[in-house]
């Protein structure tokens, strides 16, 4: 079990330290091409993805919540949290305010039935519709 573990460790180490590599933008690899890190990982077995981890990446977090494809860096939006998305809040502003008014005209209504119930049961005068 334990010889296992020495072969599996470091391919491990291997395998996550090549996909992090592929999944960094250029930009953000330090001192080599990224190329030159893959290759580096890939031919130096148990050195290459330590050195990658050390000291082959920049480890702070980008700026705008950065991706590594290219199509989603440059599609996504400003706003990350929709309290922080002006147009997101303006849009519930206005659905509250129709829903405000909506409310007032089912309410209105509920009254002007409940006068026009208590009129029928009074024996008052007949209802406005013609009944």
């Amino acid at each position: 079990m334990f010889r296992a573990l020495i072969y599996l460790l470091p391919l491990a180490l291997t395998i996550y330290a090549f996909i992090d590599c592929l999944n960094t933008p250029e930009d953000e690899a330090k001192h080599l091409p990224k190329i030159a890190w893959v290759f580096i990982i890939l031919l130096f077995w148990i050195v290459g993805p330590i050195v990658w981890l050390a000291a082959g990446k920049m480890r702070n977090a980008p700026a705008g919540g950065r991706t590594p494809s290219e199509w989603h860096r440059n599609h996504r939006s400003q706003w990350v949290a929709p309290d922080d998305n002006p147009e997101f809040l303006q849009g519930l502003r206005e659905e509250n305010k129709k829903d405000e008014s909506l409310l007032k005209d089912w309410e209105a209504d509920l009254r002007r039935r409940e006068e026009e119930l208590k009129r029928r049961e009074n024996g008052d005068s007949p209802s406005p519709s013609g009944e």
